[in-house]
Protein backbone atom coordinates (compact mmCIF):
# COMPACT_ATOMS: atom_id res chain seq x y z
CA UNK A 1 0.00 0.00 0.00
CA UNK A 2 1.75 3.26 -1.06
CA UNK A 3 1.81 5.84 1.37
CA UNK A 4 -0.04 8.25 -0.01
CA UNK A 5 -3.35 5.86 0.87
CA UNK A 6 -1.68 5.67 4.08
CA UNK A 7 -2.20 9.15 4.76
CA UNK A 8 -5.50 9.26 3.50
CA UNK A 9 -8.26 10.88 6.79
CA UNK A 10 -11.58 8.53 6.35
CA UNK A 11 -13.43 11.21 8.26
CA UNK A 12 -11.80 14.22 5.81
CA UNK A 13 -13.77 15.06 2.53
CA UNK A 14 -10.55 17.03 0.94
CA UNK A 15 -8.50 14.19 1.70
CA UNK A 16 -11.32 11.47 0.42
CA UNK A 17 -11.66 13.44 -2.97
CA UNK A 18 -7.38 14.02 -3.49
CA UNK A 19 -6.79 10.25 -2.95
CA UNK A 20 -10.16 8.78 -5.04
CA UNK A 21 -11.81 11.54 -6.86
CA UNK A 22 -15.29 11.37 -7.84
CA UNK A 23 -15.01 7.44 -6.50
CA UNK A 24 -14.86 9.07 -2.72
CA UNK A 25 -18.26 10.69 -3.68
CA UNK A 26 -19.79 7.67 -4.73
CA UNK A 27 -18.34 5.47 -1.79
CA UNK A 28 -18.94 7.93 0.68
CA UNK A 29 -22.53 9.13 0.50
CA UNK A 30 -23.42 5.39 0.08
CA UNK A 31 -21.75 4.54 3.30
CA UNK A 32 -23.23 7.49 4.94
CA UNK A 33 -26.68 7.08 3.65
CA UNK A 34 -26.76 2.74 3.71
CA UNK A 35 -24.56 1.88 6.46
CA UNK A 36 -26.07 3.00 10.08
CA UNK A 37 -23.68 3.22 12.51
CA UNK A 38 -20.75 3.48 10.38
CA UNK A 39 -22.65 5.91 8.25
CA UNK A 40 -22.37 8.78 11.13
CA UNK A 41 -19.12 9.15 10.94
CA UNK A 42 -18.44 9.26 6.79
CA UNK A 43 -18.39 12.89 5.71
CA UNK A 44 -21.09 14.10 3.39
CA UNK A 45 -21.68 17.55 3.53
CA UNK A 46 -18.33 17.87 3.98
CA UNK A 47 -17.34 16.21 1.09
CA UNK A 48 -19.90 16.97 -1.53
CA UNK A 49 -19.06 20.78 -0.98
CA UNK A 50 -15.64 21.00 -1.08
CA UNK A 51 -16.15 18.40 -4.16
CA UNK A 52 -18.45 21.32 -6.48
CA UNK A 53 -15.88 23.53 -5.86
CA UNK A 54 -12.98 21.47 -6.99
CA UNK A 55 -15.14 20.64 -9.88
CA UNK A 56 -14.78 24.93 -10.93
CA UNK A 57 -11.77 26.01 -13.36
CA UNK A 58 -9.48 27.82 -11.57
CA UNK A 59 -9.26 26.05 -8.11
CA UNK A 60 -5.51 25.11 -8.07
CA UNK A 61 -5.56 23.92 -4.37
CA UNK A 62 -7.02 20.73 -4.81
CA UNK A 63 -8.45 17.62 -6.64
CA UNK A 64 -9.33 18.53 -10.28
CA UNK A 65 -12.83 16.89 -10.60
CA UNK A 66 -15.06 16.58 -14.02
CA UNK A 67 -19.13 17.88 -12.57
CA UNK A 68 -20.89 15.70 -14.67
CA UNK A 69 -19.11 12.95 -12.54
CA UNK A 70 -19.08 14.22 -9.37
CA UNK A 71 -23.13 15.19 -9.79
CA UNK A 72 -23.66 11.40 -10.81
CA UNK A 73 -21.76 9.50 -7.92
CA UNK A 74 -23.25 11.60 -5.32
CA UNK A 75 -26.90 10.96 -6.69
CA UNK A 76 -26.25 7.38 -7.39
CA UNK A 77 -24.30 6.71 -4.24
CA UNK A 78 -26.85 8.59 -1.70
CA UNK A 79 -30.14 7.36 -3.46
CA UNK A 80 -28.99 3.42 -3.67
CA UNK A 81 -27.53 3.38 -0.11
CA UNK A 82 -30.80 4.82 1.38
CA UNK A 83 -32.74 2.49 -1.01
CA UNK A 84 -30.53 -0.18 0.72
CA UNK A 85 -30.75 1.23 4.31
CA UNK A 86 -34.40 1.26 3.30
CA UNK A 87 -35.04 -2.81 2.47
CA UNK A 88 -32.57 -3.45 5.88
CA UNK A 89 -34.88 -1.52 8.21
CA UNK A 90 -38.07 -3.34 6.00
CA UNK A 91 -36.65 -6.80 6.83
CA UNK A 92 -36.35 -6.34 10.39
CA UNK A 93 -32.16 -6.37 9.78
CA UNK A 94 -31.66 -3.93 12.98
CA UNK A 95 -29.11 -6.49 14.48
CA UNK A 96 -26.16 -4.05 14.16
CA UNK A 97 -28.05 -1.61 15.99
CA UNK A 98 -28.99 -3.82 18.52
CA UNK A 99 -25.99 -5.51 18.98
CA UNK A 100 -24.02 -2.14 19.61
CA UNK A 101 -26.02 -0.99 22.22
CA UNK A 102 -25.28 2.59 21.43
CA UNK A 103 -27.28 4.83 22.87
CA UNK A 104 -26.41 7.56 20.81
CA UNK A 105 -27.62 5.67 17.70
CA UNK A 106 -31.00 4.87 18.92
CA UNK A 107 -31.56 8.28 19.87
CA UNK A 108 -31.10 9.40 16.23
CA UNK A 109 -33.13 6.34 15.44
CA UNK A 110 -35.98 8.40 17.78
CA UNK A 111 -35.15 11.77 16.18
CA UNK A 112 -36.43 9.58 12.37
CA UNK A 113 -39.46 8.69 14.13
CA UNK A 114 -39.93 11.96 15.32
CA UNK A 115 -39.60 13.64 12.20
CA UNK A 116 -42.08 11.00 10.29
CA UNK A 117 -44.78 11.52 12.89
CA UNK A 118 -44.27 15.30 13.13
CA UNK A 119 -44.00 15.89 9.46
CA UNK A 120 -45.99 13.83 7.61
CA UNK A 121 -43.92 11.23 5.35
CA UNK A 122 -42.95 12.90 2.43
CA UNK A 123 -42.51 16.30 3.77
CA UNK A 124 -40.03 14.29 6.27
CA UNK A 125 -38.41 11.77 3.41
CA UNK A 126 -37.06 14.82 1.86
CA UNK A 127 -36.28 17.43 5.27
CA UNK A 128 -34.53 14.46 6.45
CA UNK A 129 -32.40 13.85 3.88
CA UNK A 130 -30.57 17.70 4.67
CA UNK A 131 -30.13 16.68 7.87
CA UNK A 132 -27.31 15.32 9.37
CA UNK A 133 -27.35 11.92 11.65
CA UNK A 134 -31.22 11.64 10.85
CA UNK A 135 -30.24 11.44 6.96
CA UNK A 136 -28.09 7.94 8.03
CA UNK A 137 -30.89 6.72 9.65
CA UNK A 138 -33.75 7.60 7.62
CA UNK A 139 -34.24 4.62 5.43
CA UNK A 140 -33.58 2.30 7.95
CA UNK A 141 -36.85 3.94 10.21
CA UNK A 142 -38.76 4.42 7.45
CA UNK A 143 -38.43 0.60 6.58
CA UNK A 144 -38.51 -0.51 10.43
CA UNK A 145 -42.17 1.71 10.31
CA UNK A 146 -43.11 0.02 7.36
CA UNK A 147 -43.27 3.09 5.24
CA UNK A 148 -44.97 1.95 1.89
CA UNK A 149 -41.97 1.44 -1.18
CA UNK A 150 -43.76 3.05 -3.87
CA UNK A 151 -43.76 6.47 -1.24
CA UNK A 152 -40.78 5.70 -0.21
CA UNK A 153 -38.80 5.26 -3.18
CA UNK A 154 -40.04 8.39 -4.92
CA UNK A 155 -39.75 10.80 -2.04
CA UNK A 156 -36.24 9.68 -0.95
CA UNK A 157 -34.96 9.83 -4.98
CA UNK A 158 -36.64 13.64 -4.93
CA UNK A 159 -34.63 14.70 -1.35
CA UNK A 160 -31.61 12.91 -2.67
CA UNK A 161 -31.51 14.29 -5.63
CA UNK A 162 -32.15 17.68 -3.95
CA UNK A 163 -29.74 17.34 -1.08
CA UNK A 164 -26.47 16.22 -3.51
CA UNK A 165 -27.18 18.37 -6.58
CA UNK A 166 -27.68 21.20 -4.30
CA UNK A 167 -24.36 21.16 -2.01
CA UNK A 168 -22.07 20.28 -5.25
CA UNK A 169 -23.64 23.16 -7.42
CA UNK A 170 -23.41 25.07 -4.72
CA UNK A 171 -19.82 24.88 -3.95
CA UNK A 172 -18.86 24.38 -7.93
CA UNK A 173 -20.98 27.85 -8.11
CA UNK A 174 -18.51 29.43 -5.25
CA UNK A 175 -15.39 27.85 -6.51
CA UNK A 176 -15.72 29.56 -10.50
CA UNK A 177 -17.05 33.05 -9.21
CA UNK A 178 -14.86 33.61 -5.81
CA UNK A 179 -11.11 33.61 -6.64
CA UNK A 180 -8.83 31.38 -4.33
CA UNK A 181 -11.81 30.14 -2.43
CA UNK A 182 -10.35 26.43 -2.21
CA UNK A 183 -7.95 28.30 0.44
CA UNK A 184 -11.18 29.21 2.77
CA UNK A 185 -12.61 25.29 2.51
CA UNK A 186 -12.37 24.69 5.68
CA UNK A 187 -14.25 27.86 7.58
CA UNK A 188 -16.83 27.47 4.69
CA UNK A 189 -17.14 23.70 5.21
CA UNK A 190 -17.80 24.78 8.70
CA UNK A 191 -20.43 27.15 7.98
CA UNK A 192 -22.58 24.50 5.86
CA UNK A 193 -22.34 22.07 8.73
CA UNK A 194 -23.77 24.63 11.29
CA UNK A 195 -26.42 25.43 8.73
CA UNK A 196 -27.34 22.05 8.27
CA UNK A 197 -27.47 21.40 12.20
CA UNK A 198 -30.19 24.49 12.78
CA UNK A 199 -33.10 21.53 11.96
CA UNK A 200 -31.95 19.35 14.77
CA UNK A 201 -31.22 22.21 17.00
CA UNK A 202 -34.96 23.61 16.15
CA UNK A 203 -36.47 19.88 16.79
CA UNK A 204 -34.76 19.86 20.11
CA UNK A 205 -36.75 23.47 21.39
CA UNK A 206 -39.81 21.82 20.21
CA UNK A 207 -42.08 20.15 22.76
Amino acid sequence: MSAALLAVNPTSGSSLLAAFGALAVLVATFTEAGIPVVGFFVPGDTLLFPAGVFCAAGTGGGPRLTLWQVLLCAAVGSIVGTQFSYYLGRSGRQAALDRRGNAWVKAMVTRGEELLSRYGTRKAIIIGRFVPMVRTVLGLVAGMLQVPVRTFTLWQVVGGLAWTQSLVLTGYWLGATVPGIDNYLLPLVGLVVLVSLIPVLLQRRRP
